[in-house]
């Protein structure tokens, strides 16, 4: 393989990793439905329960779970594997529910609808959705 070669292979490389956005996680969720829960113990212990244990599931899945957009689909991906793609050619709406402090992503599919809570960066959410799946 020639240096030339060896460049081309690099610049490929290279400009494919620029097209996947990766987004950062973010812990505000998490974090405020665990501290919430503690008061909560002092007036109903199975209700404080129950959002402590939303918190750390939540906590968990920040820590494990990265949406990475590319040109075609959204991708889940845990531990770098893909275990959920969502091709952007069939969507056909989004939302940000509560918009002071996005807190859920809805979007629908042409067969199906999905929530996900905002456990990634939201303003790098919105601008990738924005890009790879205009509003109609």
């Amino acid at each position: 393989m020639s240096y030339m070669d060896t460049m081309t292979t690099e610049t490929q490389q290279s400009a494919s990793q620029q097209q996947i956005i990766e987004l950062a996680p973010n812990y505000r969720i998490p974090i405020f439905l665990v501290i919430s829960a503690i008061p909560l113990f002092l007036v109903n212990i199975i209700v404080a329960a129950v959002i402590s244990l939303l918190g750390l599931f939540l906590m968990f899945q920040t820590v494990a779970i990265r949406l990475q957009f590319s040109q075609t689909a959204l991708d889940v991906r845990r531990s770098g594997k893909v275990i959920r793609s969502f091709p952007y050619s069939a969507w056909s709406n989004w939302r940000i529910f509560w918009q002071p402090v996005p807190i859920l992503l809805y979007f629908r599919e042409i067969n199906s609808i999905h929530f996900l809570p905002i456990i990634f960066d939201a303003k790098t959410l919105v601008d990738c959705l924005e890009k790879y799946c205009p509003q109609k």
